[in-house]
């Protein structure tokens, strides 16, 4: 199950589990999508792979399964 983790990892911007702007690889490296499209180039600086749009968990399986509270940010 992905982490949904709620922030930019770039520029720690707001990423709520329901956003169609975050971005993930698949170590689940979180960007908003200004940053992974004019910063990032579409690739994660941690791993090298590809980022592409989050999925979204839908609402009542977010009950059961939330995101991720805890905010990864590398300045």
């Amino acid at each position: 199950m992905l982490e949904l983790r709620p922030n930019c990892e770039n520029c720690d911007c707001d990423l709520p589990a329901a956003s169609v702007d975050a971005l993930i690889c698949s170590f689940e490296c979180t960007f908003c999508r200004p940053c992974a499209e004019s910063v990032l180039a579409l690739r994660c600086p941690n791993c090298g792979g590809e980022l592409v749009r989050r999925p979204i968990r839908p609402a009542a399986k977010l009950e059961r399964f939330p995101a991720s509270i805890t905010r990864v940010h590398k300045a």
